[in-house]
């Protein structure tokens, strides 16, 4: 009998909650009202191009974040650190891989402009990372705001402890980075009987790694461009609303953002996480009096942004990809490590 293949199993996952998060955005403009919802969009005129502007400007923070944690002698040009997180963000936005495709594509394509692999694949974890731990702590300062402006309740509660979770989940992140985890990943390469260029691979890696974390100055600065990079992002909601009729405070703003990003992180193997994003913006609006259609059209207005930057970087990721099969002559700097 032909053994399943895992990875069928994660397809078909994958499909399904496809299917569930297009249903529930169905539902949700189903029960707001189409007109309403099409009413608000309307409305927002001019403030589509404003969110894609904002969206831009979070982007490009993104990428200097990037930038800033390669090593000087390794260091990737910020502009091309900066149109690489756009592919990064139109793969994972756009394209069913669970959030992180993005990020292994972003890593090949650095190795593009002569970057050791081991540093490209090492500053793209760390990036993530960060990202991870600096949104945790913009949902944490969301919670706060929120118990500020309402005080408690269940819905404060339920946001600490998924929070909660997600700080451990982060916490065993960052240690798998360490030694640690490069000698659980050598040791399961053994068992599968994987040697030689792997392995060295893997110690090129976590040496990379080791490397990035001995310069605290330069992974400081990357987290604060992070955390400011989350509060920007404030701006496309309060702007948004605002054109609608329905302005909020920019500390309304970052709750409603905060926890929004939060409650599609969690959702990550939901593509795009379709209806996912929609019903938290939906139950986070109503807290501020903004009824569902609004609410359903400032997800819209996102998810234009996310279309309107994320086409053209798929575009330009596989026009990097085309030059690169033209130019097969050169050595593969993605498996090669010419500078050291």
């Amino acid at each position: 009998m032909k053994s399943q293949d895992p990875s069928d199993g994660m397809k078909g996952f994958v499909v399904f909650a496809a299917i569930a998060g297009i249903a529930l955005f169905g539902g949700l403009v189903a029960y707001s009202g189409l007109g309403d919802v099409g009413s608000a969009v309307a409305a927002a005129g001019w403030a589509t191009l404003f969110v894609v502007l904002i969206r831009a400007v979070v982007i490009s923070g993104c990428g200097l974040s990037w930038h800033l944690l390669f090593p000087p002698e390794h260091r990737l040009p910020v502009w091309v650190a900066i149109g690489l997180r756009f592919v990064r963000e139109g793969v994972n936005t756009l394209l069913p891989v669970a959030m992180v495709g993005g990020d292994v594509v972003g890593a090949r394509l650095a190795t593009f402009w002569r970057v050791n692999l081991s540093v490209a694949g090492a500053t793209t974890i760390a990036d993530v990372a960060i990202q991870a731990a600096t949104s945790a702590a913009f949902a944490i300062l969301g919670i706060g705001v929120l118990m500020w402006l309402h005080g408690d309740g269940p819905l404060v509660r339920y946001a600490a402890m998924g929070a909660a979770v997600a700080v451990l989940l982060i916490a065993a992140f960052f240690v798998a980075q360490a030694r640690i985890g490069s000698r659980l990943l050598n040791a399961l390469l053994a068992r599968l009987g994987v040697k030689g260029t792997a392995t060295e691979l893997v110690e090129r890696l976590w040496s990379s790694l080791a490397a990035i974390y001995a310069a605290p100055g330069r992974v400081a600065r990357s987290t604060l461009v992070h955390m400011l990079v989350w509060i920007a992002g404030t701006f496309e909601v309060q702007v948004a609303l605002h054109f609608m009729g329905y302005p909020v405070s920019f500390a309304e703003a970052l709750v409603i953002e905060s926890l929004g990003q939060a409650v599609r992180g969690a959702a990550f193997a939901v593509p795009g996480g379709l209806g996912v994003q929609e019903g938290g913006l939906v139950a986070l609006c109503a807290l501020f009096g903004i009824p569902p259609g609004p609410a359903l059209a400032l997800s819209i207005l996102k998810r234009v942004a996310e279309l309107a930057l994320g086409l053209p970087a798929l575009i330009a990721w596989q026009l990097l990809e085309g030059r690169r099969v033209f130019r097969r002559s050169e050595p593969d700097d993605a498996v090669t490590e010419p500078r050291q």
